[in-house]
């Protein structure tokens, strides 16, 4: 019997690490530790500007480091102070921003720039219905910037400070000439824990600043030179933004603290562009919702009938308000969470609904041929919807057995719609082709943030074909179920789409097919910056070790392999993306490397993988802009103008010989 449990009995720590204990550590007086306002900012940026990033996406923190500081001027503009903002971009590394506001008051400027919750913006008699309200943002910037400089211009002075790193460095004062107003210059740190590598990009710039003006009529910002300038708000905002033909004209409403425009189109799905206090609420918010709810209701009142999902097929619309004092979900402020206009004030569903109720049914009422379109468009709807009522139930249900036991579908422990977890905006789904290169991704992925669906080969053409064919496609709907978009991107489960296909023709055919089922079904996945294409190495080069006799390089080397957590070994590596990165692989690694062309993602190992879906993987992201003209492409690449293409094809054939040293090790 003492030998049975003897058999069961856990082993010590020194023999089976599976059951050791952590070892406890000292816990005194010298680990507490107090934080300056600009030390805590640099230790802990997320609490401050949400991710850090390189300036290649909208959300990535240098833009939010902008925002920060044109918000201040925008609020100058909003207490009639200063129409014009100057904003320059230096060689995509370095910001100026430049307002004829009031000033910062110069007596108190230090403490505006660089103390934490000092401001002018805690009650409503300097600012009313201000975005920046929390006494941070600016404090940001000059903790995080490498270089700062503010000037302050009041009555015939200026007072400059500049810092580094949020620590003062100079302060002056001096006679001026200058209009009043404020002079901010930063340059992110681009110290290897902040803005590593990181460059400005002008079409995201631009972007902000146009919404800038459409929602401050009057507002003139100068761009690099370039004049951008509003001169009909959100119907403006529209107007540029929609890549399909609306059924009829904008209506566009505007009263007391609101502005909504919106029109219908012949594409799938709702999509809304909503703001607060100037700020573009990326993730919508109770204002946004509420605009939803009652732009609804008050045409289904109108008609006296119609289904609210049918009245908002098609819907593309914009909501701006202001509010007093308003609450975000996180200080990057791309969701509202309040429930009041202001403190103590009406609550913003009401405000809202009323607005709609009055304003939009009383043009229903006088514009009656808009009132024909509209209710024209929402019968299609409702006959599509009919029409596919009994395809729509049987998939559904198809899709939530598949959904315990579908082998396409390895899920990821954190979504995108567990609003309270702090990592959802890294959450990503990969969709691959076959089971070979989703083998190897499912491998080497992180399970708590990245998903893979897995295709069967080459999907349907949906060009041209109705949303009938989403629930009678199986992959399709199993693919709209594991999104979670049926009914809207409310819930998409995953921040980022990733398409990850071949790098052969194939592969290009595949990736064009699904892009084309997410233009035609679900536009504001794009629209909305979700969807991505992966980009995976073409080329590995490698070189022994005995060939190098640099120890630096072997060092250096050694220490890259750690970082992506390999192994130290015999061969020097280098993964090319380009027939350039190939050749320059070459020139470093010396003569006769050993190349290997990867032709498809089963090729290359898990170990590998690793490091192509890691925090520093290569992802293009899919866009979508009016110019684009959308609906010809498709038509052009997709569709049955099959003599047309083969003509062009034929016509523009380029053909390349095999290069003979990827022949040997291929």
């Amino acid at each position: 019997m003492a030998d049975k449990e003897q058999k069961i009995k856990p082993q010590s720590s020194t023999t089976n690490p599976q059951y050791s204990t952590p070892e406890t550590v000292e816990y005194t007086d010298d680990n507490i530790r107090h934080l300056s306002d600009m030390e805590h900012i640099r230790t802990r940026p997320g609490m401050y500007i949400g991710r850090l990033g390189d300036g290649s996406l909208p959300e990535d923190g240098i833009y939010v480091l902008l925002k920060e500081v044109i918000d201040n001027s925008i609020d100058e503009f909003k207490m009639n102070a200063g129409k014009r903002i100057e904003v320059d971009v230096d060689e995509n590394l370095r910001v100026s921003v430049r307002d004829y506001g009031r000033g910062i008051p110069q007596g108190k400027l230090v403490e505006a720039v660089s103390v934490l919750n000092t401001g002018g913006k805690y009650d409503s008699k300097a600012f009313k219905k201000s975005v920046g309200l929390n006494g941070v943002g600016v404090k940001a910037v000059n903790a995080l910037s490498r270089h700062f400089e503010v000037r302050s211009y009041r009555e015939g002075k200026v007072r400059t400070l500049t810092f580094e790193r949020g620590i003062l460095q100079t302060d002056k004062t001096e006679k001026s000439g200058d209009e009043n107003g404020t002079y901010i210059y930063f340059e992110p740190d681009n110290d290897k824990t902040l803005f590593k590598e990181y460059r400005f990009q002008d079409d995201i710039i631009e972007t902000m600043l146009r919404n800038y003006t459409y929602l401050n009529q009057g507002l003139t910002i100068m761009y690099n030179g370039k004049r951008i300038v509003s001169r009909n708000g959100l119907q403006d905002l529209l107007t540029d933004n929609m890549t399909v033909d609306g059924l009829y004209p904008i209506v566009h409403m505007k009263g007391e603290d609101i502005e909504i425009a919106f029109t219908h189109t012949n594409q799938y799905g709702e999509e809304y562009h909503s703001f607060v206090n100037g700020q573009h609420t990326t993730q919508g918010g109770t204002h946004q919702s509420a605009f939803k709810e009652h732009i609804a209701r008050t045409i289904k009142e109108y008609f006296g009938k119609y289904e609210y999902a049918d009245i908002r097929n098609g819907l593309v619309a914009a909501i701006a308000i202001n509010v007093e004092e308003p609450v975000f979900e996180s200080q990057t402020k791309i969701k509202l969470g309040s429930t009041q206009m202001a403190p103590e004030g009406e609550s913003i569903n009401k405000y809202v609904g009323d607005f709609i109720k009055r304003e939009v049914d009383n043009y229903l009422h006088i514009h009656t041929e808009v009132a024909e379109v509209i209710e024209n468009k929402v019968k299609e709807s409702e006959r599509e919807r009919k029409a596919m009522a009994g395809i729509t139930k049987l998939a559904r249900e198809r899709a939530k057995k598949a959904n315990l036991h579908n082998r396409k579908l390895r899920d990821c422990r954190i979504h995108y719609s567990d609003t309270k977890n702090n990592r959802k905006e890294e959450s990503c789904i990969f969709i691959t082709e076959g089971d070979s290169a989703s083998g190897s991704i499912t491998k080497s992925r992180d399970v708590n943030t990245q998903a893979v669906f897995s295709l069967r080969g080459k999907p349907l053409n949906s060009f041209g074909l109705t949303k009938k064919i989403v629930y009678e496609n199986e992959e399709f709907n199993l693919l709209q179920a594991a999104l979670d978009i049926e009914d809207g991107l409310d819930s998409l489960r995953y921040n980022k789409v990733i398409v990850a296909t071949d790098a052969d023709v194939d592969g290009m055919h595949i990736r064009l097919l699904i892009i084309t089922f997410f233009l035609q079904f679900f536009p504001d996945l794009i629209k909305k910056g979700h969807v991505y294409v992966l980009q995976t190495p073409l080329f590995r080069v490698r070189n022994r070790r005995t060939k190098i006799k640099s120890k630096k390089v072997i060092a250096e080397e050694d220490t890259r392999k750690a970082e992506r957590g390999e192994k130290k070994g015999d061969f020097i590596t280098r993964y090319c993306y380009s027939d350039e990165e190939r050749l320059k692989a070459i020139g470093e690694l010396g003569p006769d490397p050993e190349i290997t062309r990867f032709k498809g993602l089963g090729e290359i190992s898990p170990e590998e993988f690793s490091g192509f879906i890691g925090p520093d993987m290569r992802l293009e992201q899919v866009t979508l802009h009016k110019n684009d003209q959308v609906q010809k492409l498709l038509e052009y690449y997709m569709g049955k103008n099959t003599m047309e293409r083969q003509n062009f094809i034929i016509e523009n054939l380029v053909v390349e010989e095999d290069r003979p040293e990827e022949d040997d090790n291929a």
